[in-house]
């Protein structure tokens, strides 16, 4: 596996969580670009840090989102914003280094977000111009 930083992905997460997610803290949160997986279905990631490692390491909680090349890079831009939603939805409301399941991830919730997302964002393009 290869990683590296991916800028445009990380902008556009910023993005969107200073419009869905104002409790992710921005700094603690970076995006990377993976190449080389074995996995079949799997799109993009949410890893952290958990809770005995943060404590034995006195650091605060960090979560990397991941995101798979081979896949990642052929979908639409709509289906991106959707993946990326997906991942930050992962990242619980107290960010503490655990994770939000599938129970609340799920795609009712997500396009529920997308549609927010995407008229909260007209709305501010539509201010500007």
């Amino acid at each position: 596996m290869k990683y590296e930083f991916a800028e445009d992905i990380q902008k556009k997460a910023e993005e969107i969580s200073k419009i869905l997610f104002p409790h992710i803290r921005l700094e603690r949160v970076k995006c990377f670009r993976s190449y080389g997986t074995n996995s079949r279905r799997t799109v993009a990631r949410c890893h952290s840090i958990g809770k005995l490692l943060q404590k034995a390491l006195d650091v605060k909680p960090f979560y990397v989102l991941e995101f798979i090349s081979e896949r990642f890079d052929k979908l639409s831009e709509e289906e991106k914003t959707k993946v990326i939603i997906h991942e930050l939805m992962h990242i619980p409301k107290n960010f503490g280094g655990g994770f939000r399941h599938h129970d609340h991830v799920c795609s009712k919730n997500i396009e529920k977000n997308f549609k927010i997302y995407k008229k909260t964002k007209n709305e501010r393009e539509e201010n500007f111009s």
